[in-house]
């Protein structure tokens, strides 16, 4: 018997709503630790900067393209092994590397020694976010799916609303070494006890929205597989939709801690001791509203008519956009933080739509690969080059503009999400062909 037929059962089993519903919980608190890991340096960034010397470009490099680089090279081959293999242990392992990497991180004493770091906790979340949705998948049924994967990715802004605010006062209290050592041990005892309470589900327990069998993606080399992938002509579209929609996200969410400190600090309209709690509260909480209700309307007016899977991350985008230039622009603190508020849940809400919508127009046995394909083009583009090209073009402008170069440095990126709203609406034309082929 070889290590595929032990990954997993194949036949249907019952699971009963209880047990499912705590599945969901352990992956969605699993995200939680990935973004308290991954974003914790946004709010220490700034304390980085000051300690090691570090330009903007660097800042950039740290939260953005080192960690995706890796992440994205890594991401496939791992998501294929586990369309073959048992995802709960990779999930688990995930954890455990990437915590203990963000703990390493707090031992870095120089710029290379971060940038090792950071690229270990890249390494380690690669396989974590491809298996968990096709284990999300595999749980719950298709007209849930966008609802349970909204639900998942409501993870992001938990782990922002913790680690925001507990970054900042650690650091604040102990220096920007020892929160990131405080941020990282607890996923590695979280990792050993998700581990002894997850199963690995049922590969067939449930098919894709387009009726195709698990056997598909059964027996198909890579080349096979991601032509497959590929021909999906809303695939193609909807990936870049997402990497843009994400490059402005990234570009916003990464340096957001840097632009009050620099532009409305110095005017009084917040004081730095409230920072990490404020973007905890708006990131966090205004992102989990949006992410749970793009699921979760795009489960309700999807049923009918799967377009809506994509139109709901296009205007959900063109309704933010004039709120996050009031944010970058308003002089005042509270209208603009209100602004953002409101922006940054409407941005929100694409996540979900898009993995369920994804797993829709592939066989069951692709989930795990189809998902990291998407997050190859997603992180590699938004989280890779969204905050470089701000740190870039903030660099550029500092000579001239001095603090505000940040601010446009950052409202630059709302071009980027037009793009991003018009890949949407075009990936919505094709969906009906690629979803019952």
């Amino acid at each position: 018997m070889t290590s595929e037929d032990q990954a997993a059962p194949t036949q249907m089993q019952p699971v009963s709503d209880l047990y499912r519903n705590y599945v969901l919980l352990m992956l969605t608190s699993v995200y939680v630790f990935n973004f308290i890991d991954r974003q914790i340096l946004v709010v220490l960034q700034e304390s980085i900067k000051l300690d090691l010397g570090l330009s903007d470009t660097q800042l950039g490099l740290l939260s953005g393209l080192s960690f995706a680089i890796f992440y994205v090279i890594l991401g496939v081959p791992i998501a294929r092994y586990a369309d073959r293999s048992n995802r709960r242990n990779i999930v688990a392992i995930s954890l455990t590397v990437w915590s203990a990497m963000t703990a390493a991180c707090g031992m870095a004493q120089n710029y290379y020694q971060l940038l090792l770091a950071r690229i270990g906790v890249g390494v380690g979340e690669a396989g974590a976010s491809p298996a968990s949705h096709a284990m999300i998948s595999d749980y719950f049924p298709a007209n849930k799916r966008a609802t349970a994967l909204s639900i998942y990715s409501v993870g992001i802004y938990i782990g922002v609303m913790i680690g925001f605010p507990l970054g900042a006062y650690l650091d604040n209290l102990y220096g920007w070494r020892i929160a990131f050592i405080a941020l990282g041990i607890p996923g590695v005892v979280f990792a050993l006890f998700f581990w002894l309470t997850v199963k690995e589900p049922a590969r067939r327990l449930v098919q894709g929205l387009s009726g195709n069998s698990a056997d598909e993606g059964n027996h198909k080399s890579f080349k096979e597989l991601l032509s497959l992938l590929l021909s999906k002509k809303s695939f193609l579209f909807l990936a870049f939709a997402v990497g843009f929609h994400s490059f402005a996200s990234y570009g916003l969410g990464n340096w957001l801690a840097s632009f009050l400190i620099r532009l409305h600090l110095p005017t009084g309209g917040i004081d730095k001791g409230s920072i990490g709690l404020t973007i905890g509260l708006i990131i966090g909480g205004g992102g989990a509203i949006g992410a749970f209700l793009g699921g979760y309307i795009s489960d309700k007016l999807g049923k009918d008519d799967k377009t809506w899977y994509f139109k709901i991350s296009a205007y959900s985008a063109m309704f933010a956009i004039p709120f996050l230039a009031v944010f970058y622009f308003h002089p005042d603190t509270t209208v603009a933080l209100t602004a953002l508020t409101i922006g940054y849940a409407s941005i929100s809400t694409f996540l979900g739509p898009s993995i369920a919508i994804t797993h829709s127009v592939v066989p069951a046995e692709m989930r795990a690969f189809s998902s990291a394909i998407l997050f190859l083009v997603l992180n590699l583009i938004g989280l890779g080059f969204g905050p470089l090209f701000v740190g870039f073009v903030s660099d550029l402008l500092a000579p001239s503009m001095g603090t505000e170069s940040l601010r446009w440095a950052m409202a630059s990126t709302l071009f980027v999400s037009v793009a991003a709203i018009f890949l949407f609406l075009k990936a919505s034309k094709y969906i009906n062909e690629d979803i019952v082929s």
